[in-house]
């Protein structure tokens, strides 16, 4: 990875996160409803938008930003309503 600025090093971490909780969740490691699936979505995406932004790029800003805001608003659920599936 020869050649990669603090800008693909954010994206780069974000992106993995997001494929790390969809790997989690496939394998049936982590629930689509588990908080540390949510975190990682939230985590990454943020960065991946931040990314984004940094490279001025919209259609991913758009799109990572989305995913952010409904990660977190799936832990403010869960904080929220421990008992409830979402």
């Amino acid at each position: 990875m020869e050649g990669m600025n603090s800008i693909d090093w954010i994206g780069f971490i974000g992106v993995f996160q997001i494929l790390l909780a969809y790997v989690l969740n496939i394998a049936g490691i982590l629930e689509k409803n588990n908080i540390y699936f949510l975190l990682l979505n939230l985590i990454g995406a943020g960065m991946a938008c931040y990314a984004s932004v940094l490279l001025n790029y919209i259609p991913f800003v758009v799109l990572e930003g989305v995913w952010t805001l409904v990660s977190l608003i799936a832990i403010i659920k869960i904080i929220k309503w421990p008992q409830k599936q979402i």
